[in-house]
């Protein structure tokens, strides 16, 4: 009996024994993260955040009250700066962090919590925890406020330096991009004709050192490769020789150099001196423009133009010039030619498509005269009317200050309303044209929006919507400037959506914006360009009406 009970004794403490040792073989339990939130947002990515915001971390047990916050790693990306914070528990599992001042608009921000975070009951962290947040716009101006003329004036100024500072140094032409080197491209060069003359006007350089680049220039013009009088889009800067801008593209670019001579014959007014340098700066640009084969690029006489010719591949890019579009310059620069000009049938025929240019669709109730849906990217309205003022300008199938006031106020009215949702579009950040994109370039419109905004959208339609323009020109300056301003101007493009800003400047973006200011503050080089003898007898030719012709 004794035996038994000893037996019995024995049993119970081994049950015990085995009992405790389930319970917590290795010490205390391991705990996880269980809900992440970033102002109420529970799943990432957690983008646009407030620039003050309230994150919650809830764990699956009790933490330790006195080792929480010691936990707690809050980076800025940019600089892997440690952020000041405060963290507070809430119902005993849920860690609050709130930064201790306001974070900085549009940045990326880390919360790492490791695994020395521990429970009440002394287990730790099973998996570190990291995660991301992106802030969205502050309110706080990036500069000092100024004046809007004073804004208009530094902005003309510091896309001037693109031109005048960047300029190719053996050519003085513009380069395609900041990132070009030897490449220079013809109408970008244009666009740089004309800023040096507003920079004249502007008193950014004198007299004497616009006239001296702009011998410059066409000094190199008189030796650089053509084809039947037309320049290539791209040129090398130091040879003069053509670079391809694709395979069968290494000839004439009919459109390019339109834009080109746009440049060249307002310079040509400018410079009006008698002196032998004045005199000569004429004499040469003239000699330039009236060497251009415009009736040669109707391809054997046909009614149309064409954009590409090559010596190698001869007419196989097959590209008409048909409106509506950038090209209405390059039909009023052949039109205009005291040496090769167009009969008013091919403008009708090969630009106008008989009159199918015609659009007569409203959008946003506003009625569109020309162009494809919605009005297509908004270059079309800037490039061919740097020189052209289309104020009071008609011919048989517009008005064109009503097309290109239209033009703009429906890109302005698509980007307010923002039908797809893009983070940051709004009445003062709108506008969307050709540019450079986070993977790319593409043609941005209304019709193909991949939520990417382009500085030189809105402020080149200056002209057309001074209010608009003004309230993108102070958004983009004051409460985006340390991201877009740079030493060029403002870059080509952004996304707020997507948080990327380009680093790149273009020519053909960066020429419209202080040549379409100065023509709202001035209209100087529509006077100059309009005051050209052979443009008044080119689009009278064409059926244009107007005071300024």
């Amino acid at each position: 009996m004794k035996k038994k009970h000893l037996c019995f004794a024995a049993l119970i403490l081994l049950f015990l024994s085995c009992k405790k040792g389930k319970e917590n073989p290795l010490g205390p339990t391991s705990f996880k993260e269980t809900a992440i939130s970033v102002n109420g947002l529970n799943t990432p990515p957690f983008n646009n955040i407030s620039v003050n915001p309230i994150i919650k971390i809830t764990f699956s047990t009790a933490l330790n009250g006195t080792n929480f916050a010691s936990n707690i790693i809050f980076k800025d990306l940019t600089n892997s700066a440690n952020v000041a914070f405060t963290a507070s528990l809430e119902n005993n599992n849920t860690i609050v962090i709130n930064p201790a001042t306001n974070l900085t608009g549009i940045k990326a921000y880390n919360i790492t919590i490791p695994t020395t975070l521990k429970s009440t009951s002394g287990g730790s962290l099973q998996t570190e925890i990291s995660f991301s947040f992106n802030t969205g716009i502050d309110d706080i101006d990036k500069f000092p406020r100024i004046t809007d003329e004073e804004l208009l004036t530094k902005v003309q100024e510091q896309t001037f330096r693109y031109f005048y500072d960047f300029g190719h140094p053996q050519s003085g032409m513009a380069r395609e991009r900041n990132t070009s080197g030897d490449i220079v491209t013809s109408g970008g060069t244009g666009f740089g004709v004309m800023a040096i003359v507003t920079g004249v006007h502007r008193n950014f350089i004198t007299r004497a050192q616009g006239l001296a680049r702009i011998q410059k220039i066409v000094s190199f013009l008189k030796t650089a490769d053509r084809f039947h009088g037309a320049y290539p889009h791209w040129i090398n800067g130091s040879t003069g020789t053509v670079i391809p801008f694709s395979q069968k593209d290494n000839g004439g670019d009919l459109v390019e150099t339109s834009l080109l001579m746009q440049g060249l014959l307002t310079a040509r007014q400018y410079f009006n001196g008698a002196d032998n340098a004045e005199n000569s700066l004429r004499t040469d640009i003239n000699a330039i423009y009236n060497t251009v084969e415009w009736d040669w690029y109707r391809k054997n006489n046909s009614n149309t133009l064409y954009w590409h010719w090559s010596p190698n591949y001869n007419w196989e890019m097959n590209m008409t010039i048909t409106g509506w579009n950038e090209a209405l310059i390059t039909y009023v620069m052949a039109a205009s030619s005291p040496t090769h000009s167009i009969p008013k049938s091919v403008y009708e025929n090969g630009w106008a498509q008989n009159g199918t240019i015609r659009n007569g669709s409203s959008y946003y109730g506003i009625s569109l005269p020309l162009g494809p849906n919605q009005g297509g990217p908004l270059f079309f309205s800037h490039y061919s009317f740097l020189g052209i003022n289309p104020f009071n300008l008609s011919d048989a199938y517009a008005n064109y200050e009503v097309q290109n006031k239209a033009h703009a106020l429906v890109n302005y009215n698509y980007c307010k309303t923002n039908p797809k949702g893009y983070y940051g579009y709004s009445e003062n950040c709108w506008g969307l044209t050709a540019s450079d994109i986070s993977n790319g370039y593409t043609a941005s419109s209304p019709t193909n929006d991949v939520g990417v905004i382009a500085p030189t959208a809105a402020l080149s339609s200056m002209p057309y919507t001074p209010v608009e323009s003004m309230k993108a020109l102070r958004f983009f300056y004051y409460k985006l400037g340390d991201k877009l301003f740079r030493e060029y101007g403002f870059v080509d493009a952004f996304s707020l959506h997507q948080q990327w800003f380009a680093s790149s400047t273009l020519a053909i973006d960066q020429g419209p914006i202080i040549i379409m200011i100065e023509n709202h503050r001035s209209k100087l080089l529509w006077n100059l360009f309009m005051s050209c003898p052979e443009v008044k007898t080119g689009m009278q030719k064409l059926g244009f009406s107007g005071p300024n012709i």
